[in-house]
């Protein structure tokens, strides 16, 4: 337990208004339980493991010290609305969408990432009493206690890397703390959960991949790979591994989702499952035809978003969301979410299950559609029986005892 800066408690103080103002029609209980969870929330450390929040920064007009409306506008994080969830800090991904696996692409993917690390500096340059980027849960704390908010930074997808090894200490070097080690497509790293197989797990340059993250201090992230690069990536790290936006396969049978026995092998790993709030993995979602049909042909417009110049990825994410606002996804509830919190703290134990929302990257259910909403979370899990113990390590401790012992055996 830390103790809030000045500033942050005056923020949290009309946090707590502004929640309670909202929930003036809601029976007093109800408005009692709420403000039980702001208490909480302020007397622990908040952390969401993945956000795709940076995607909003590359437009050059997003300004994260303001405040948006996620129905409106279509994103789901900025540091208002954090101080309203009670949300300390966030990692931030600097996401590649899988495209060529050719020399020229690699480097194009390399330059690429390094623009999304520019972008997410540009921002936070221009509002330094605000947040900063944190490269250690002791800096997160500390910014905590200045009454700022914590960013973290993660990869997703190792195509960022290319072929070249050395990216992955640069990447380090720029603040990046863990790596996702692929996304909806096989990489040169490993196979994807939802692509065909090609490697049968882990490539040999994705069994060297790991080996040097391992020694780089820098997290491996399991989401989004098959299961058998889940089980390659166990057998070859000497550390502890996360996934920073998966759910329960046993609750949601989704081949993005962990099966019980991988997280039973998770937590022998001394891992952390981080449970993603996208409906689609949070429980399976009754037909959307008109939806899929318009979603669908936007895919086929933007050639499935591969190949596309930054100007074309941002007229096809205006579009997206313009379909989104038109046909709003059917949506999962968070007491549906909240079973897979339970499902996962029974199954791996309650040291191996945090919070990893996939915000801007198409998390949201009801009750908690954006991160102004997440004291939800730790409300629903006060009325399950949860004690503070039990959710602050939900919340924040059970990813950064992993992130700790990983950073501790970075070579030197």
């Amino acid at each position: 337990m830390i103790k809030p800066g000045k500033t942050l408690v005056l923020l949290m103080i009309a946090s707590v208004t502004m929640l309670m103002m909202s929930s003036c029609n809601q029976p007093a209980a109800n408005t009692d339980q709420l403000a039980d969870a702001v208490k909480v929330q302020a007397n622990i450390f908040t952390v969401d493991s993945h956000t795709d929040t940076p995607m909003w920064l590359m437009n050059g007009d997003f300004d994260l010290s303001q405040r948006h409306d996620a129905a409106a506008h279509g994103s789901k994080v900025d540091l208002p609305r954090m101080t309203e969830g009670g949300l300390d800090a966030v990692f931030f991904a600097v996401f590649l969408g899988q495209e060529a696996r050719t020399p020229e692409a690699n480097q194009q993917a390399i330059a690429h990432a390094n623009r999304i690390f520019d972008s997410i500096d540009a921002q936070l340059q221009r509002i330094p009493e605000l947040a900063a980027i944190a490269t250690s849960p002791d800096e997160a704390l500390q910014l905590k206690n200045e009454g700022k908010k914590a960013i973290f930074l993660g990869i997703e997808n190792g195509y960022a890397i290319g072929n070249e090894m050395e990216q992955i200490g640069k990447f380090y070097d720029r603040g990046a703390r863990y790596i996702t080690l692929c996304h909806t497509r096989n990489n040169d790293i490993c196979d994807s959960s939802t692509d065909s197989t090609e490697h049968h797990g882990l490539s040999e340059f994705g069994r060297q991949v790991v080996m040097e993250m391992n020694r780089q201090g820098m997290m491996i992230d399991v989401s989004h790979i098959s299961d058998s690069s889940f089980y390659d990536v166990l057998k070859v790290s000497t550390q502890p591994v996360i996934a920073s936006h998966s759910s329960a396969r046993a609750i949601c049978d989704h081949p993005r989702n962990l099966s019980d026995d991988m997280l039973k092998k998770l937590a022998e790993n001394g891992g952390v499952a981080q449970v993603c709030i996208l409906s689609d993995y949070v429980k399976t979602m009754p037909p959307n035809p008109q939806r899929d049909s318009a979603q669908n042909a936007l895919r086929e417009k933007y050639n499935n978003f591969d190949g596309l110049t930054d100007e074309q990825m941002d007229q096809a994410r205006t579009e997206w969301y313009e379909i989104n606002k038109n046909y709003p996804p059917n949506l999962a509830t968070l007491a549906d979410y909240v079973d897979h919190i339970d499902h996962i703290a029974q199954v791996a134990g309650i040291d191996h299950v945090g919070i990893g929302t996939d915000f801007d990257g198409g998390g949201g259910v009801m009750g908690c559609f954006d991160v102004s909403e997440m004291h939800n979370i730790t409300n629903e899990l006060l009325q399950r029986g949860y004690t503070v113990e039990e959710i602050e390590k939900i919340w924040s401790g059970n990813l950064f005892r992993v992130m700790r012992q990983v950073q501790a055996a970075r070579a030197v």
